[in-house]
């Protein structure tokens, strides 16, 4: 996120640090990359270096499970998972009111944004670790949840399809947000539909579920002194292979047709659409959620109705 959470000062961070983690904070540093999720950069007393996050997830025990399997996985010799520094007690994260924390060793390399590949050995790279992951041992995904194929906060979208603007005092983004889904409803109408029968279809067919990263992106990689790292573990779930491969595949099926020579399983078109079209929905959810309740037009508000704009405007 582009700016801090309300409600979580940055003394009451480094004080939930240091009682938590046994961690003498020097100095914490917010870092205005990516978006989901708010991070920090911590200098303790000694110099060392790490990396915070804090979430304000609707579901905190979904986050504690993606982030168990983390740790899982570099417990197992997935040594590119970074994986999240356990507290005091053991626990992968800890949870500060409506907040989640997580404390992660800060890596040194080369980050990436979104949909920035840098070419074929990049994502054959990133490939060789969802690879690695699909296949790892069962105890790996022992604390994994099974996805659902649910869009978080559908309800959210279908109720604004049906009773658009009647949030119009939340924020300066909350009539715009109507108008736009009002000038697309149809469009959007029939995406959620068609999503729907892919879910019907992709359950009707032989299950070859395998355990997910889920974001898998180009932004989600970095290139280090010692080999590639895949950041970001907070969506993991067990789910279909195509989850992970759409975000990697570069159009001329060199990645689909790699997989399944590595693996034997070959890549069914139908389900990468489907999870295509959820990423999409999930994008326009997230959004419309947040200007269906008080907002006031921060940064991170205007990057949300430029994603939900551009989303929604390149859907037919």
């Amino acid at each position: 996120m582009l700016t801090p959470p309300a409600g979580l000062p940055e003394d009451a961070l480094g004080a939930v640090l240091t009682k938590e983690w046994g961690i003498p904070v020097k100095s914490l540093s917010y870092r205005a990359v990516g978006f989901g999720s708010h991070h920090w950069e911590l200098t303790d007393t000694a110099g060392f270096r790490w990396f915070v996050t804090v979430d304000e997830p609707a579901d905190p025990a979904k986050l504690d499970a993606s982030l168990r399997v983390a740790a899982d996985l570099h417990a197992t010799g997935h040594s590119f998972v970074v994986a999240p520094v356990p507290a005091l007690d053991g626990a992968v994260a800890v949870h500060q009111g409506p907040f989640t924390i997580a404390l992660y060793p800060l890596v040194e390399g080369a980050s990436f944004e979104w949909n920035a590949f840098t070419g074929p050995t990049h994502r054959r790279a990133t490939l060789d670790m969802i690879i690695r992951l699909h296949t790892a041992p069962p105890i790996a995904r022992r604390h994994a949840r099974v996805d659902d194929f649910a869009v978080p906060h559908r309800d959210e979208v279908e109720a604004a399809l049906r009773r658009p603007g009647d949030e119009a005092a939340c924020g300066p983004y909350a009539v715009p947000a109507a108008d736009l889904l009002e000038a697309h409803r149809r469009p959007l109408q029939r995406v959620l539909a068609r999503y729907d029968e892919l879910v019907l279809q992709s359950r009707a067919e032989p299950v070859r579920a395998v355990l997910t990263h889920g974001e898998p992106h180009s932004g989600n990689t970095m290139r280090t002194p010692t080999g590639w790292r895949l950041i970001d573990w907070d969506t993991v779930l067990v789910s279909p292979p195509e989850r992970d491969l759409w975000l990697i595949e570069p159009g001329d099926g060199s990645i689909f047709a790699a997989y399944a020579e590595a693996t034997g399983v070959l890549v069914r078109p139908s389900t990468i659409m489907l999870f295509q079209l959820r990423w999409a929905l999930s994008d326009i959810a997230v959004e419309v959620r947040r200007f269906r309740r008080p907002h006031t037009g921060t940064q991170d508000d205007a990057e949300g109705y430029e994603i939900l704009r551009s989303v929604v405007t390149s859907i037919e």
